[in-house]
């Protein structure tokens, strides 16, 4: 934003100021974006601007709950979002949200309806018309076509190895060109992958988030990047990460409840989201319900 050429002083512009705000006429809960999980939402004070860095151990959920989290802004929010996998393809990750969505398996919805006429009890047959498919796909279909319109908002993005922060910073420019909008929330997984593998994964680290950091500062959006806890210091505290990375604005960290999964009957794994650094908002953990075979996290109540 280019600065007006002749100096006003605070004063001279607090009419403007009052007058912005008092055309805000809806008085709201959190400053920043609705992430979709009420508890999350009051402790970041809402998606706004900045590096956010989610990290947890392998098989936690991390791709599935940052590509709920994107999801989620955007069906909220109507804002784009656009999604740098360098792991999973669009395919997979299509069907993670259809099973998230629908409240079908991923397994089963990877084998098609004809495996879904089998799975869901209903006899085998040969259809001849296109509209005469299984109840289970007719469920995945209806899911999808009530999130067409937000779905309309979310990219995704698949990144070979040589794939680089110049290149994901111009697919948001071309993202916001695109929409129209300068509101883009980007999710970027398995981060690590940005760096020199040659440098240690601490030394990566700093350096990843910090020019991440950067791209958010110069686009004004927020960017949510994904990193792995490989374990290379076990038994470290979460709050740990928040020395590791000093270039993120807000830090989330993935642990496993053992002991509460333990208690759980349906098929879901008991996770606690520690908030380990926020910028502006409360530090704390939060508990949640994840559904691997739905791609699916559910928020269960505040730590």
């Amino acid at each position: 934003m280019v600065e007006d050429k002749t100096l006003q002083s605070e004063g001279e512009q607090l009419d403007e100021i009052l007058a912005e705000l008092q055309q805000q006429h809806q008085v709201r809960e959190i400053a920043g974006w609705e992430t979709g999980f009420a508890n999350l939402s009051r402790a970041l004070d809402g998606i706004l601007p900045g590096l956010y860095l989610l990290i947890g151990p392998p098989a936690c959920g991390k791709t599935a709950l940052a590509k709920q989290l994107l999801d989620q802004v955007a069906m909220r929010n109507r804002m784009a979002g656009i999604f740098f996998t360098f792991a999973e393809s669009k395919k997979e990750l299509r069907i993670r949200t259809l099973a998230r969505l629908s409240g079908l398996e991923n397994r089963a919805i990877r084998r098609g309806s004809a495996f879904l006429l089998h799975w869901y009890g209903v006899p085998k047959a040969h259809y001849k018309e296109s509209d005469q498919v299984p109840p289970s796909w007719e469920k995945l279909k209806r899911a999808a076509e009530e999130s067409k319109d937000w779905l309309e908002l979310t990219y995704l993005v698949e990144c070979g190895c040589e794939f680089n922060l110049e290149q994901i910073e111009e697919r948001i420019k071309e993202l916001r060109a695109l929409r129209g909008s300068e509101h883009v929330l980007a999710v970027v997984d398995d981060c690590q992958r940005l760096g020199n593998r040659e440098l240690p994964a601490r030394d990566r680290l700093a350096l990843i988030t910090e020019r991440l950091q950067g791209v958010a500062v110069s686009l004004k959006i927020p960017i949510l990047a994904v990193w792995p806890d490989l374990g290379e210091q076990p038994d470290t505290a979460p709050q740990a990460w928040a020395e590791r990375a000093p270039g993120a604005d807000v830090i989330l960290v993935l642990e496993k409840d053992r002991e509460r999964t333990k208690k759980l009957t349906e098929p879901n794994e008991a996770i606690t989201l520690h908030i380990v650094k926020n910028r502006g908002g409360e530090r704390g953990k939060l508990t949640l319900d994840f559904y691997p075979a739905l791609a699916k996290f559910v928020e269960t109540s505040a730590g």
